[in-house]
């Protein structure tokens, strides 16, 4: 018992958990295509989300609501940009690209995350950093290419490499945004932006209804949609 409450209490081993967990969201993403469209993708995963939130933490969010209240614009714009955003543009990403590529740049988010505290946050880079945003993306390089430099020059990239690069951008830039997120325990701001996430999910999800481009999901993408 004491051995597993320390490791929970390691940030690098609830770091390493969360990167496993995060990662599977672009098999997840691949997997969905043809078995859910990817605005109810978006609108599902953090309406699940908030139903199980209600259970757990409805009680902590209504005991901190004044201070949520105070940061609503900031709360609006974390959640929009980092969740909503994010998904929506990974998810319509991985129907018109591979894996390979979703994973490829989906690796530039730990240089995003370092040129952007650098350059508006003035942070300082340190040599260890840059030697783990160096071993990320070889490690990335050498997973798409299979070890070989000729697969990597054949990579192809269209308007579904350009979605994830800008939804890479986005989640760079929710990362550094924690920085100045509300004096409030995890759970319940994670409960306010995944409900922002959810609403601000809506209007995507409509526009696909009217462009006839929704359908109901298969028995295995009601299983992703779990699963996310």
């Amino acid at each position: 018992g004491d051995f597993w409450r320390g490791l929970y209490q390691r940030p690098a081993f609830l770091l390493i958990v969360t990167t496993l967990i995060w990662g599977s969201n672009a098999v997840a993403a691949r997997l969905a295509v043809g078995h859910v469209s990817p605005m109810m993708l978006t609108t599902a995963r953090w309406c699940i989300a908030c139903t199980a939130l209600w259970f757990v933490a409805r009680q902590q969010v209504a005991q901190h609501l004044p201070a949520l209240r105070g940061r609503w614009t900031y709360l609006a714009l974390m959640g929009v940009s980092g969740f909503t955003a994010f998904n929506a543009l990974f998810y319509a990403a991985a129907h018109h690209t591979t894996a390979v590529n979703l994973a490829l740049i989906q690796g530039m988010i730990p240089v995003l995350v370092l040129l952007g505290g650098v350059l508006f946050l003035r942070l300082p880079v340190t040599a260890l950093q840059m030697l783990g945003v160096v071993i990320t993306l070889a490690g990335v390089a050498i997973v798409a290419s299979r070890g070989t430099w000729a697969v990597l020059a054949t990579l192809d990239f269209n308007i579904g490499d350009l979605w994830i690069l800008l939804a890479c951008v986005l989640y760079a830039g929710y990362t550094l945004g924690l920085r100045s997120r509300p004096v409030v325990p995890p759970l319940v701001f994670f409960s306010a932006v995944a409900g922002v996430a959810a609403l601000a999910s809506l209007p995507l999800l409509a526009a696909e209804v009217a462009t006839g481009r929704f359908f109901w999901p298969t028995p295995q993408g009601w299983l992703i949609l779990v699963y996310v």
